[in-house]
């Protein structure tokens, strides 16, 4: 079995909704990078210090990734899973923990598996944890990712614990966000033999139809995709008027589709970017040139001896750490003791988002 499910729960967004894009995204290389290189350094210490909290052996791993920022984010994910603990054990005098837990759900998906961050078992209730480092927000709630999970958990532990609810926590601290999704067991296998396994048949042997929508933002196909680029061409025959010309109906149809319609065609110019630069690709009508930059120092330890010698003092700025720095150089108690009548979180900018935005509506006096 290969390391990469063609049909993985962390896609299942995608394949649920467009059955023919799996097949198609074998066809093209996994760019995902820094950020997902990232991602694994930050599940790798906080897989490390949820053994070490819970009395288990592990060692600690390094990485070039390694932050104030992550220590914090993977201290707070720790203190997350241990206060689900801390409450299973107050109806379960010894609630089973399993980290890093290989979930085999191929029974409703061909060759479906992935891995749990964090299982946790008590008192009728399996409760799945999933860790995100990433700056894409990520709710729980109707999540096909986190039900997959939980599906692969009840063939693995319902005969065992005789489970009759399933939760599923996604705790992702970069974007303050902890949310938990509370279902019946039974509910999810009607989802599972209902809507997954036939869906995922289609999806396996490559049929069905090409379906773009926001989901092809992580689709690795996106930027060939004919189906994706007709959608959005058809914003053409608005033939760009100006606000005023349009309707309501139109702008609002606009805004919808906006933010994928600019992911798209930034898609589609680092796509022929890097074909030129990386692969001789010469599109017509264009060329490759050096762009802007901006001087810099090429050893800053000697500018400041230059400068020095050459009389001139002034040459350093003092700023205060960053507030991540200064709560973890004092402790989350310390910090609030000294400085929380000193912070202030003031009103995000306002932003136009869909209504199933998570964030609560703010009120104009207009």
């Amino acid at each position: 079995m290969s390391g990469h499910a063609i049909l993985s729960a962390s896609s299942a967004h995608r394949w649920l909704i467009c059955t023919r894009a799996p097949r198609l995204e074998q066809e093209f290389a996994d760019n995902s990078g820094e950020a997902a290189a990232e991602g694994s350094a930050a599940h790798a210490l906080a897989e490390h210090k949820l053994r070490k909290a819970l009395k288990q052996r592990s060692k600690r791993p390094v990485s070039k990734y390694d932050s104030d920022e992550m220590e914090t984010c993977t201290d707070d994910y720790v203190d997350f899973i241990l206060e689900i603990i801390a409450e299973l054990k107050q109806t379960c005098s010894d609630p089973t923990v399993l980290i890093e837990q290989r979930l085999d759900f191929s029974r409703f998906v061909p060759d479906g598996f992935g891995t749990g961050d964090c299982v946790v078992i008590g008192d009728g209730t399996l409760h799945i944890i999933d860790f995100k480092f990433g700056w894409t927000l990520v709710h729980a709630e109707d999540n096909p990712q986190m039900k997959l999970y939980a599906i692969a958990a009840l063939e693995l532990f319902d005969g065992i614990y005789d489970i009759s609810e399933v939760s599923m926590s996604i705790y992702q601290p970069r974007r303050e966000n902890a949310s938990t999704y509370t279902v019946f067991k039974e509910s999810l296998y009607q989802w599972a033999e209902e809507i997954v396994m036939p869906t995922a048949k289609i999806a396996f042997e490559g049929g069905g139809d090409f379906v773009p929508g926001e989901h092809c933002q992580f689709c690795r196909a996106a930027v060939k995709c004919r189906a994706r680029a007709e959608e959005k061409l058809n914003l053409a025959r608005f033939e760009f008027s100006l606000p005023p010309i349009l309707t309501d109906d139109d702008i609002e149809g606009i805004l919808a589709k906006l933010d994928d319609l600019t992911d798209w065609a930034n898609d589609i110019k680092a796509y022929a970017l890097e074909a030129a630069l990386n692969h001789g690709k010469r599109w017509g009508g264009f060329k490759l040139v050096a762009g802007r930059s901006n001087r810099r120092y090429t050893n800053e330890e000697a500018v400041a001896e230059a400068a020095k010698a050459a009389g001139y003092r002034d040459i350093y700025r003092q700023s205060l750490i960053t507030l991540t720095e200064m709560e973890k150089l004092m402790s989350k108690a310390k910090f609030s003791e000294i400085l929380g009548e000193l912070i202030e979180k003031p009103p995000g900018k306002p932003a136009l988002v869909p209504i199933t935005d998570k964030r609560p509506e703010i009120h104009t006096s207009a």
